[in-house]
């Protein structure tokens, strides 16, 4: 009897690539150009966070502050053989004293950014938003995703596709804000920004797109800096041909985005997800809306994806709001 598995070899999809996503160098040449900032790894002591922060290290954009357990910390350095003698160590223990530790490092100006390390991402999160050992501004806090194509190196911005379920109105315009700095920040002359639907027209039956529609509207009169069209499906965000098809192709954003903003997290989720997997895009992430930039990585982010994150922080510490 033949089969299409071969032992225990797991079968193939032949929708998901093989290609291993790569940090974009110009992100990377971006961040060096500025001074490393000091980020919190918190709950450091684990394989995944010490080699992302070793990377960082190493490329010259991140200077550590481990926090968690000194002894856990101290051998994931030294597997890695790096010796971390001359930077600092935040002794907390477990997950809800070391996000706490490594929150108020953020709320007391002492790290440029906060690391996830080996925890859970409620804990983490509680921590940082906590009125007590917080960041929070009076801002809603909010995930940005850069995604880069491994082989041509383009790159599509994402908000939000991790921290909030259905971002409000305000949300989403405190979005579209960040987005227009961080496209620019890294180097997007003028940023075409994509308000996600599942229709190009406004229909009072499919509420997205009505909000879509205002977006786009408040956008025109208060971002100077950068293109926002909405609503507009997919395939008019990133299909030249669709939009020309359709009509569109005289829309300053149609086939041509940099970004997308999209109505919540399901979508945003499942759009981060196809682009990694369907196309190996190298998705680095950051929460902004903070006092300072939340780097939240996964324990499924390969270290690419994290030494992205690192470089994404350093860039919009040092650009101009």
């Amino acid at each position: 009897m033949s089969s299409s598995r071969q032992g225990n070899q797991e079968p193939s999809n032949p929708f998901v690539t093989d290609v291993e996503p790569v940090c974009p160098a110009n992100l990377l040449s971006l961040a060096k150009k500025n001074k490393p900032s000091r980020i919190a790894i918190v709950r450091a002591g684990s394989p995944l966070p010490m080699q992302a922060a070793f990377e960082a290290f190493r490329e010259n954009i991140l200077i550590p502050v481990f926090v968690g357990e000194r002894a856990l910390i101290e051998q994931q350095a030294d597997i890695l053989n790096w010796d971390i003698s001359g930077f600092e160590i935040v002794e907390a223990k477990g997950e809800e004293e070391s996000a706490s530790r490594g929150a108020m490092l953020g709320r007391d100006g002492k790290v440029a950014g906060i690391m996830k390390g080996h925890l859970h991402t409620n804990v983490f999160m509680k921590a940082l938003v906590s009125s007590k050992t917080g960041i929070r501004t009076g801002k809603r806090l909010f995930h940005l995703f850069h995604i880069s194509e491994p082989e041509t190196g383009k790159v599509l911005l994402l908000g939000d596709a991790a921290v909030n379920v259905a971002p409000d109105m305000q949300c989403r315009r405190d979005m579209l804000v960040e987005i227009d700095r961080l496209g620019r920040a890294i180097g997007i002359k003028r940023p075409a920004i994509a308000i996600l639907s599942a229709t190009e027209t406004p229909i009072a039956a499919l509420p997205s797109s009505v909000e879509a529609r205002e977006l786009a509207v408040w956008a025109k009169q208060n971002i100077a800096t950068s293109d926002v069209s909405g609503p507009l499906a997919f395939d008019l965000i990133i299909s030249n041909k669709a939009a020309r098809i359709k009509g569109m192709d005289d829309d300053p954003v149609a086939g041509k985005a940099d970004a997308i903003v999209v109505p919540d997290i399901v979508s945003g989720n499942a759009l981060f997800k196809a682009l990694v997997y369907l196309s190996g895009g190298c998705a680095g992430g950051i929460v902004l809306g903070g006092k300072v930039p939340i780097l939240l990585t996964s324990r499924a982010d390969p270290p690419a994806a994290r030494l992205a994150s690192c470089a994404l922080a350093s860039i919009i510490n040092n650009f101009p709001s």
